[in-house]
Parts: structure tokens; C-alpha cells; sequence
């Protein structure tokens, strides 16, 4: 059951378990553990150089992914180094894409489309929900350059978030105590944007997308200061429509691989998330897609450490990460084994306990509290219902940073 991983040449049996899937989805258990980000890249690459996937798509912010798709497409004025694009990104936690792993996968991404035309090139995009601001900019700069006529109505969606200075938080908090807010705004300028995308162009395209970020955000912005249910729904309804959206830009037989955490690509009614009434894109993509088209590839591991923080918009550390709490699926996995390994999950009702059982799977975040982790952190988890296949590595070590500084914004739903 459990295939022993050294080198990327270990990772054939999950090739072959994606087979012709259109759409493989690679998690990680943190957003800052080395292991995570260096073997989803491997995969990623062998998927892309002999699979032939069209984009990689991840759980980051459109704005920023797009000066890195640009990068790693070659196009006109974009930098040369992945590095230099990464760098920008501001938004809190930075860490999350802006470190050297995802750095290097860039680099090999970008080479390897030098030898591609142009309209071949592997693209990498970002379809998260937290962009607000940022996303009405960009829209305002294409509009003047490329649609005048329209430059009157998004002035009017931004106008009317001006007076909370770009705290998203202010404007949510605002919004439960007075009835009027900006969604009339932000839908008039989708409309009209929608309705100009059907020119297609990749640059109508990005306008569009923008406006889909723009008025996801003000929904998501809104309902966080309802509670977390509908918040973390939106959001993920989010990504899973702007994945849908990118598989049909890029046309007809186009694939994706994309990379998120567990919390989101492990299906969630394989957790006690459906019975809070949550969704997340793991279910939605096998709703959507069908299982032939979907893969979902959880990751986990037992002991180490990580990069995170202490609090929302705290100092970045290197933290540990203690040993698994016992009965979970990590000290199961501890003692069965081996120190990196792939498992690829059977169908049928002979499976292994651990993939039948409901057991504890541990989530970290970008903020996380070792000293308290045995009293959370853990997701009840039927794995072999979760996931179609699991990347396991029993002691790990954080992501390298790249230097830089960072922003911050409202601190957003997490489960772990």
C-alpha cells in the first residue's frame, strides 16, 4: 500500500493515478513546511512536462499570481526572475507563495515554456477571494487604457469603498450597523464587464476576473462579520467558479493542477465540515467534475517544524511542531510507515482500517500554537473518503521565506 518516495521518479504511481484526470489537486498540511511545496512542485512538474496540464492554479490572490504568470510566461515587461515577482506580493503571509520552493518552481516553470509558442505556455494563477482593493485598481487601469466608456462605473464601486481607506474590515463592520453597502456598485461594474469579456482576449479576460474578485469580496467581507459558516462557503465557491472559469478560457481539453491546503482539497464530507454546513472545493470539484476528472492528494506528517505565526499579522517564526497527538491518523501512520511515502487509496470494501475509520488528521495555519495543538488542530477524517491518494512525511522542516514586507488585512476564515 505504502510506495517509499526518494526521488521524483517515485512519484510514477501518482502519475499513473491521475491517468487522464483533467484536474489533480495536491494539498499540504501547512502553508509552510519545506517537504509540502518542494515534492507537490515535483509532481507538478512531471504532471505538466508529461501530461501536458495547461496552468497551475493555487489557493493565493488573483492580483499577485497574475505578475508571476506574466513572469513565468515571458510575456512583454514582466521580470526575468520569479523571485522579483513573488517578491511583491503584500498581502499577510507573505510566506505562503513567497518563498524559495515555490521560487524554484517558477524558475523551472518559466524555462520550460521558453521552448513553448506563446500560446502554449504553462500559465499559474491565484483564485482566491481577498483582492478587493487591489482587483478595483487593476480594473480601473484597463478600463482607462482599453474601455473609457466604462471608466464611470467601476470609479463608482471604488468610490463608494474609498471612505473605509482599504481596511475590508471596516467596511464589513460598517455594514452590519448601516443597511446600505457597495454591492449595487460592484454589480453593475461585473455586469459590464461580463458582458465585455465575451470578446475574450486575455486581457478582458484578467478585467473580468477581477470584477468576479471584486464582488466575491464584498460578499465574503460582509458575511465574516455574520459568522465563519457562510464566509469560508464563499470563498471556496469562489475558487472552485474561477477555476471553472480558467479551464474555459484556456478551451476545450485544457488541465489544471492545482494546490491548496488539505482544509479545502480534501473533500469535506469526509469530515465533520458537512455537518457545520461546510463545503469546500474538494467536494465541489467532485460534484462538479466527476471522480474520472478529479484526484484529490491530501499530505501529512508526524513531527518537526513549520512557518507560521503567533497571531494574525504577527512576526513570521520557525516553530515546532510536536510529535502527532496519539490515535490520530499521523501516529498511526508513524508507526506503519515508511519516513516518506506515497499511498494510493484502493476502491472497494477491503480497504485498510486507517483509510475506513474516522480519525484525527492535523490542519496548521498560518497561525498556530504548538503548546495547544492536542486540543485542536485535528479534522475527524475518513482518509480513503477524503482523499484518492496521500503524500506522507514522519519529520519535516519550514519553507524559506524570501525577504521582504508584508501588509495585512482582515484576518480571513481559517479551520486550523
Amino acid at each position: 500500500m505504502a510506495r517509499p518516495l526518494t526521488d521524483a521518479g517515485d512519484l510514477d504511481v501518482l502519475l499513473d493515478r491521475v491517468g487522464e484526470a483533467r484536474v489533480p489537486w495536491l494539498a499540504e498540511a501547512s502553508h509552510g513546511t519545506h517537504e509540502f511545496y518542494a515534492w507537490r512542485a515535483a509532481l507538478t512538474e512531471r504532471l505538466v512536462a508529461e501530461r501536458g496540464f495547461s496552468f497551475v492554479a493555487v489557493e493565493g490572490d488573483w492580483p499577485d499570481c497574475d505578475r508571476v504568470d506574466a513572469c513565468v510566461r515571458r510575456l512583454s515587461g514582466a521580470p526575468g526572475d520569479p523571485r522579483a515577482a513573488l517578491g511583491t506580493f503584500e498581502r499577510w503571509p507573505t510566506w505562503m507563495w513567497a518563498n524559495d520552493e515555490v521560487a524554484e518552481f517558477c524558475r523551472w516553470l518559466r524555462a520550460h515554456n521558453a521552448v513553448l509558442p506563446q500560446g502554449e505556455r504553462i500559465g499559474f494563477h491565484g483564485l482566491d477571494v481577498y483582492s478587493l482593493w487591489e482587483s478595483l485598481r487593476a480594473i480601473l487601469v484597463h478600463l482607462r487604457e482599453h474601455d473609457p466608456d466604462a471608466v464611470p462605473t467601476a470609479l463608482a464601486a471604488y468610490r463608494c469603498f474609498e471612505p473605509y481607506d482599504q481596511d475590508p474590515g471596516a467596511y464589513a463592520r460598517a455594514t452590519r450597523f448601516v443597511p446600505e453597502n457597495c454591492e449595487n456598485e460592484v454589480v453593475d461594474l461585473l455586469v459590464r464587464l461580463r458582458e465585455r469579456a465575451a470578446a475574450d482576449g486575455p486581457e478582458r479576460f484578467r478585467a473580468w476576473q477581477h470584477a468576479e474578485v471584486v464582488a466575491e469580496a464584498e460578499r465574503y467581507y460582509r458575511a465574516m462579520i455574520g459568522g465563519r459558516l457562510e464566509a469560508w462557503n464563499i470563498r471556496d465557491r469562489h475558487m472552485a467558479a474561477t477555476l471553472d472559469r480558467l479551464l474555459a478560457h484556456y478551451g476545450k481539453g485544457s488541465k489544471a493542477v492545482v494546490w491548496a491546503h488539505n482544509t479545502h482539497v480534501g473533500d469535506a464530507r469526509a469530515t465533520d465540515m458537512a455537518e457545520a454546513g461546510e463545503v469546500n472545493l474538494g467536494q465541489l470539484a467532485r460534484e462538479r467534475h466527476g471522480s474520472a476528472d478529479t484526484v484529490l492528494v491530501g499530505f501529512g506528517s508526524h513531527h518537526g517544524r513549520v512557518v507560521a505565526a503567533r497571531a494574525w499579522g504577527a512576526p513570521t517564526e520557525v516553530l515546532p511542531v510536536p510529535p502527532a497527538r496519539p490515535g490520530s491518523l499521523e501516529d498511526v501512520l508513524c508507526d506503519a510507515a515508511p519516513e516518506h511515502a506515497a499511498f494510493v487509496f484502493p476502491d472497494g470494501e477491503r480497504s485498510p482500517e486507517v483509510l475506513t475509520d474516522e480519525l484525527g488528521h492535523r490542519a496548521i495555519g498560518v497561525v498556530y500554537h504548538p503548546e495547544r495543538e492536542r486540543w485542536g488542530n485535528y479534522v475527524p477524517t475518513v482518509l480513503g473518503e477524503r482523499y484518492d491518494a496521500f503524500l506522507w512525511f514522519a519529520e519535516t522542516r519550514g519553507v524559506r521565506p524570501l525577504p521582504m514586507s508584508v501588509g495585512d488585512v482582515l484576518e480571513p476564515v481559517e479551520r486550523a
